[in-house]
């Protein structure tokens, strides 16, 4: 199969388009034959990881050859003892950091990793835009937010923060979004209830309590 390879951290250049072997699923693991994915800013921050960032991807050279977080696809062939999937079935999801990446013709996780399926009305390439979601939906899910919750969210134009809007409306949260002065539209079109400018002022002193920030 075809792969984005990196071997070294550096520049993109690093990135090599080379043949790869096709995994085969063992145990508990999934095999996807990808159809779409990204090049994010987490794949950028791989590229070329901070210390901290090493401890995840390797210290001194990549843990990983094939480059890539998020993917969708649908199911070649699952290991045994899997029970959430079978062949045919359309998902997407992210790769964990010590399995091979998403840029590729085929990719193998496991069960456990963050893949689920996808809804019956959605494209490849409509889902594998969702990374940000995940991140979003994994922190409003677990503090319970819900109606009558005031949240101010900070960063709201990013892919996260844009997706946290979105899910925090959806929840019956009051949503205070604080963003620079060009995407201010954007959050409130998305529904946050106020769009608050940080360029324009520290938005620290307004006055007020949100039960989440």
């Amino acid at each position: 199969m075809k792969a984005a390879v990196i071997t070294r951290y550096g520049s993109p250049d690093a990135i090599k388009i080379l043949d790869a072997p096709k995994p085969a699923p063992g145990a508990g693991e999934v095999l996807i034959r990808v159809h779409a994915t990204t090049v994010s800013r987490t794949d950028c921050g791989e590229l070329r990881p901070r210390i901290i960032g090493r401890l995840i991807f390797g210290l001194r050279r990549p843990r990983r050859t094939i480059f890539g977080m998020d993917f969708a696809g649908v199911v070649e062939a699952v290991g045994a003892e899997v029970m959430s999937f079978k062949p045919g079935d359309r998902v997407f999801g992210m790769c964990p950091s010590r399995s091979n990446g998403a840029q590729a013709e085929y990719v193998c996780i496991p069960e456990r990793a963050p893949i689920t399926i996808m809804p019956a009305n959605m494209h490849f390439d409509e889902a594998v835009a969702c990374e940000g979601a995940f991140y979003a939906n994994s922190g409003l899910r677990k503090f319970h937010v819900g109606p009558g919750h005031k949240i101010l969210i900070y960063g709201a134009s990013g892919a996260i923060g844009l997706a946290a809007v979105q899910l925090a409306k959806a929840y019956g949260a009051e949503v205070t979004a604080v963003v620079a002065t060009q995407h201010l539209d954007l959050v409130k079109s998305l529904g946050a209830d106020r769009a608050i400018d940080y360029t324009a002022g520290d938005f620290t002193r307004i006055g007020e309590t949100f039960d989440f920030v």
